[in-house]
């Protein structure tokens, strides 16, 4: 059983920083995924095994996936946050097509919630 354990989440200002990490790069595709209070669960940022990454609108040129394979380590670098990026983080392992959705899905995290006051 995977266990993948998500830390970093937090209160923060609008227009402040955090950042996520999760113990899974040393996978083919691993990536962040939120779910806000009454919404779906939606795709935030992938990267795959060759480092290429994908980013769901709403975050691009703010939101940066990366990992650290010596440590096994994956991050999302989150600057200038606002108050819609409010929800629950999951880190997940994705095990075959490197795309923004949840489908297949083979592990997910337990979340951690990022509350962006304005």
């Amino acid at each position: 059983q995977v266990q993948l354990a998500e830390s970093g989440g937090g209160p923060v200002q609008a227009g402040g920083s955090l950042r996520l990490s999760c113990a899974a790069s040393a996978y083919s595709c691993t990536g962040w995924f939120r779910q806000a209070a009454g919404k779906e669960r939606e795709g935030v940022a992938l990267i795959d095994r060759a480092g290429s990454t994908r980013y769901a609108d709403s975050v691009k040129g703010r939101f940066t996936i990366y990992k650290d394979s010596a440590k096994n380590a994956l991050f999302l670098q989150m600057n200038n946050l606002q108050a819609e990026d409010t929800a629950m983080y999951y880190c997940a392992v994705k095990q075959t097509a490197c795309a923004l959705n949840a489908d297949s899905v083979a592990y997910w995290g337990q979340g951690t919630q990022v509350t962006v006051s304005s």
